[in-house]
């Protein structure tokens, strides 16, 4: 038997940052969505008791460095199963770029393997395991829009955007989340996000409202230690899309676009810039 999970990449139309925590942590108030760039994962039992990864890129780890890995072991422990599985990762989404591709393989993986050994589980079970692999992983498990807060874990739903276009592109560098929340001084932010104006936005189906309302406290921080994602950031302006943010820690810069000739524009115009350009849907 054979199970195929789709891994969809999520954007941050709202990163606001209030406090470090006790825990060492970042109290954060989030608003992600999902767009239509996904990971595909193809999962198969295997008569012996192991775990197997594989991919067509080389560029990620197949050990236990991978969190579809992780997410593997941690549901064989926790109900004790003793049977192996096969997991091949079909890579689209660009990793280290800030779309949370580990997160949503992990999330796939979950939701898979619960359906490959028949182990009844509901999703808020799978959002609790999926708590234990990273802050992102229980909304990748859910998919959706929603408002997240505390580490990122705890989740409100929200109604996805109106219809559009993503505009996706990632300069040639990764950056890493820790390095950039170490970075952050979260006492001298002057510039927070106005996550009600989001979420009114998404509730009134009201597209320039959401452009208008982009906000990463993470961009500041990302765009002085990596220049080149603000001129790929002020590109995508002189461009013309409706609204341009940075996704999570970066480096991937985002715009929204109403209207399919427009994303077809500024996705031709940004290949000349950058090599990884996507254009895709918002996921509604």
């Amino acid at each position: 038997m054979k199970v195929f999970e789709k891994a969809p990449a999520k954007i941050n139309l709202s990163l606001d940052v209030l406090h470090k925590r006790q825990d060492g942590y970042h109290e954060v108030e989030m608003i992600m969505t999902m767009v239509d760039l996904a990971d595909r994962l193809e999962m198969r039992e295997l008569p012996r008791d192991t775990i197997i990864i594989s991919s067509q890129v080389g560029y990620i780890p197949v050990d236990e460095k991978n969190l579809a890995f992780q997410a593997a072991r941690l549901i064989k422990e926790k109900y004790d199963v003793r049977k192996g599985v096969y997991i091949h990762l079909d890579k689209k989404i660009p990793v280290a770029a800030g779309l949370a591709g580990g997160s949503s393989d992990a999330a796939a993986t979950l939701r898979g393997l619960n359906r490959l050994w028949g182990l009844g589980l509901t999703v808020r079970e799978l959002m609790e395991l999926g708590e234990k692999l990273g802050s992102d992983v229980p909304f990748c498990v859910r998919g959706g829009t929603a408002l997240a807060t505390g580490r990122g874990e705890k989740l409100q739903p929200l109604p996805s955007p109106p219809q559009g276009w993503v505009i996706l592109a990632k300069p040639p560098i990764n950056v890493s989340t820790a390095d950039i929340y170490g970075r952050l001084r979260a006492d001298q932010i002057d510039r927070h996000p106005s996550i009600p104006d989001m979420i009114r936005a998404l509730r009134e189906g009201d597209f320039a409202g959401i452009c208008s309302s982009l906000g990463n406290v993470l961009e500041d921080v990302t765009l002085q230690v990596y220049p080149e994602v603000l001129r790929l950031k002020q590109c995508m302006q002189k461009l013309g899309a409706d609204g341009v943010l940075m996704s999570g820690s970066g480096p991937t810069v985002f715009g929204l676009v109403a209207k399919q000739a427009k994303a077809l524009k500024i996705y031709n115009g940004l290949r000349g810039f950058c090599n990884e350009v996507y254009a895709v849907r918002l996921l509604t």
